[in-house]
């Protein structure tokens, strides 16, 4: 559903030039009641664009109109049927080749870095991480956060019962495959961000790594 959404985001143009970001975010919410019912997110929504993408998650950004040449990429975390999602794209505007290169790159390191973790039955996040990082860098990025992942579950999922460290990064060296202290599969949200810290761009792509 969450995919659905995304590709209703590109078909009916909700982010495009001349809007700003926080436009951009609230018809992001819209379409998703209009298609699906959601009244709630998870996450706080949100839609950046052009030098707002170096950033975060965690950061706040200003408020900016999105340009006919833009980088732009939403976060969202929209819960369906009772369950939390988050899924992250990156949209290209205009015909500049690096940021169509990084935004091509976002799938590639995700994709290589999936097939690291199911080939290892005992990997830690600290190993996820740091190959994260390695392959941003092998495709000529800097990974752009201290972190590449969490996990996400039923709403709401019950954080303080994780009984366990929740942030795929670095020094984590407890194992991904677990069970939570409900005695539930631990499912985990891969994140990667890739960014260009003298072009000013990054470029975001987040979806479920487990199942």
């Amino acid at each position: 559903m969450a995919a659905s959404l995304f590709v209703a985001i590109e078909k009916k143009d909700v982010i495009r030039p001349g809007t700003t970001d926080r436009e951009a975010s609230t018809a992001v919410s819209r379409l998703a009641y209009d298609l699906f019912g959601v009244k709630r997110h998870w996450h706080r929504r949100i839609v950046r664009s052009g030098p707002n993408t170096l950033l975060p998650y965690q950061d706040r950004t200003p408020d900016r109109t999105i340009q006919t040449d833009d980088i732009v990429f939403a976060d969202f975390g929209p819960v369906f049927a009772g369950w939390e999602s988050d899924f992250g794209r990156t949209w290209i505007f205009g015909n500049d080749p690096v940021k169509r290169r990084l935004r091509d790159d976002l799938q590639v390191v995700f994709d290589e870095a999936k097939r690291f973790y199911l080939s290892r039955q005992d990997i830690s996040s600290h190993d996820l991480y740091c190959k994260v990082v390695e392959l941003s860098a092998e495709r000529g990025w800097r990974y752009g956060n201290w972190h590449c992942g969490h996990p996400v579950g039923e709403f709401p999922y019950r954080r303080s019962c994780y009984g366990f460290e929740p942030w795929i990064t670095g020094g984590n060296l407890e194992p991904m495959r677990r069970k939570d202290d409900l005695g539930q599969d631990v499912h985990w949200i891969l994140e990667i961000h890739l960014i260009h810290v003298d072009l000013r761009i990054g470029g975001f792509f987040e979806q479920l790594l487990t199942l």
